[in-house]
């Protein structure tokens, strides 16, 4: 645990922490900060200039992230009849109605993203407490709530790489961006899908500066201060 606590030590001194670096610094740092045996996962961390108390200051949306996330995602949908075969041929890896419903509430939690038809929805309302403390629960305005002929591209959208953001309590937004061993280039396109998909999701009461500031850091690392300007100026391919 000493070594451990000596290299995590190094990392924190080799970031200033009073300078804000361009995306491809602060990846590059990251990367060279990075001191556990693991492949860490990048996170960006936004504060904005909201106030998460007002209906009309809410920021929340979808990023569909081109170079995914690094992981196997394990998609569940909530659907019957006749969509529950059109669900299975998209490559859902569970589907089904009462009987999902059920073991969800059994204690069963082994998935990543949760996608419903509309039908479904008054079903699985009595999911709400067990789904929604996790990020669960589907729901229209992130896109998982989906008509039984766009069940195929919604799923596609869940494996690609699909992050949901949501502002939370302390006005902060925070989402995975990908693996520490993915290639800068890549992480630096997901950065830019990112910030522009925030960007989008500018809420119509929102007044004055909408992002404060933006760190960058990894599972284990130090937080990484990013220049807004630059960052803010990233194209999407």
């Amino acid at each position: 645990m000493g070594k451990q606590g000596k290299k995590h030590l190094e990392a924190l001194n080799t970031v200033d922490r009073t300078k804000t670096y361009t995306p491809q610094e602060a990846i590059s740092l990251a990367k060279q900060v990075a001191h556990v045996g693991f492949d860490e996962t990048v996170e960006v961390h936004m504060r904005m200039g909201v106030d998460p108390r007002h209906a009309d200051q809410q920021v929340r949306g979808v990023a569909l992230l081109p170079n995914g996330l690094g992981k196997t995602v394990r998609v569940l949908v909530f659907t019957q009849g006749e969509s529950e075969k059109a669900a299975r041929d998209a490559g859902a890896d569970n589907v089904g109605g009462d009987e999902l419903i059920k073991k969800i509430e059994d204690g069963w939690l082994e998935f990543d993203v949760a996608i419903a038809t509309p039908e479904m929805m008054s079903k699985i309302g009595k999911l709400g407490k067990i789904l929604g403390r996790r990020g669960l629960m589907p729901n229209p305005k992130s896109g998982t709530v989906s008509q039984p002929a766009d069940l195929p591209r919604v799923i596609a959208d869940a494996r690609k790489g699909r992050v949901e953001f949501k502002l939370d309590k302390t006005a902060i937004i925070h989402t995975p961006l990908g693996k520490i061993s993915f290639d800068d280039e890549k992480l630096l396109e997901n950065l830019a899908t990112l910030v522009d998909a925030v960007v989008k999701a500018r809420p119509s009461g929102a007044k004055g500066q909408f992002i404060k500031s933006i760190s960058l850091t990894t599972s284990m690392g130090p937080g990484i201060r990013l220049d807004l300007a630059p960052t803010l100026s990233l194209t999407t391919v």
